[in-house]
Parts: structure tokens; C-alpha cells; sequence
């Protein structure tokens, strides 16, 4: 599974980006996806606000879950206090999925699934969970990260101490 997480500012600026693949069931920790998918997964995350400007008044929860699938795409959203999202894009199988303009969108299945590990099925209650404590301790890094007098609201982050932290909690959880 190859994860692309982005931090979106409140402006809708991306502040921060980072890909990883899995480290569970044996994987190594690296992105599987192909060259176009650099900028497509910049474009799902982006299309994806949209339908966390309609959620976010709805739920009464910082995690919103999984609030869209593309393809073979999912996308789950952390609202902060401050209305910055962490958007996290998880593909169980990059080179399989295309990113052809000519195919039909696919949307969540509604057929009753099975519980398989979290590198196998995006969908399950374990996934979920594995997301939330995920960005639960990328936004306790984060806090941490806007404390520093140095940071101005909606700057991109660059300190490699962050980089670092979120890589860790990716490897820790997902």
C-alpha cells in the first residue's frame, strides 16, 4: 500500500507533503507510485476539500474518516482547530490503478466486507484505526511545530524534525 499525505492550510495551500508505502506485513516503508500519479494525487487531494467543507458541519469529530474514494483512492481528512486539514491518500495497489480521464470513477463498494490485514483492505474498522492514531500523533507533532515563534499561519513546513516525526508515526501505525 503506498500512502500521500499533505497538510492543506486554511487558505487552501499545501503546507506540507510527504509519500511512504506501508511498513506492516513485510513491507519496506517506499511509494509505489507511477509518474503520473505525483501530480494526480495532488488533484484527488484537492478535489476532496470540497467534500470536507460539507462534512465538517456535520460531524462534531476532529477525524472525519474516509470522506472520498477515486479509483482505486482513498481519502481520509484530520480537521484541526484552526482548520487546517491533514489529508491522508492511501492506494493498496499503484501500478494497477490508471489515472485515464476515460474511465468511470469508483465508489465505495456497499457489499459486506472481511476483516483482512490494513495493507490489504483500505476499507476496514482496523484501517480506520490505524488512520486515527496516525494523524492523532502527527497533530500532537504539529501543534508542537506552529508553537515555535519562528512559524507565521499558512507557511510551509520545512523542519526535517517534523519530516522525521510523521515518517516515524507512518511506520509506527499504517
Amino acid at each position: 500500500m503506498s500512502y500521500y499525505f499533505t497538510i492543506i492550510g486554511t487558505r487552501d495551500n499545501p503546507l506540507f507533503e510527504a509519500d511512504f508505502g506501508t511498513s506492516k506485513v513485510g513491507g519496506d516503508g517506499l511509494a509505489r507510485f507511477r509518474d503520473e500519479a505525483k501530480y494526480m494525487n495532488q488533484f484527488i487531494v484537492h478535489a476532496a476539500l470540497d467534500l470536507v467543507e460539507e462534512v465538517q458541519w456535520v460531524n462534531k469529530e476532529l477525524y472525519l474518516k474516509r470522506i472520498d474514494s477515486y479509483q482505486n483512492n482513498h481519502v481520509h481528512c484530520y480537521l484541526t482547530g484552526g482548520n487546517v486539514k491533514f489529508m491522508l491518500l492511501m492506494n493498496p495497489d499503484p501500478s494497477a490503478t490508471a489515472y485515464a480521464a476515460s474511465q468511470p470513477p469508483s465508489r465505495p463498494s456497499t457489499a459486506r466486507q472481511s476483516t483482512m490485514a490494513l495493507a490489504a483492505n483500505p476499507t476496514s474498522q482496523a484501517t480506520e484505526e490505524a488512520v486515527r492514531q496516525f494523524m492523532g500523533e502527527v497533530y500532537e507533532s504539529w501543534v508542537k511545530c506552529i508553537m515555535n515563534p519562528f512559524y507565521q499561519a499558512n507557511q510551509v513546513v520545512t523542519s526535517p524534525t517534523f519530516r522525521s516525526r510523521v515518517a516515524t508515526a507512518a511506520k509506527k501505525y499504517l
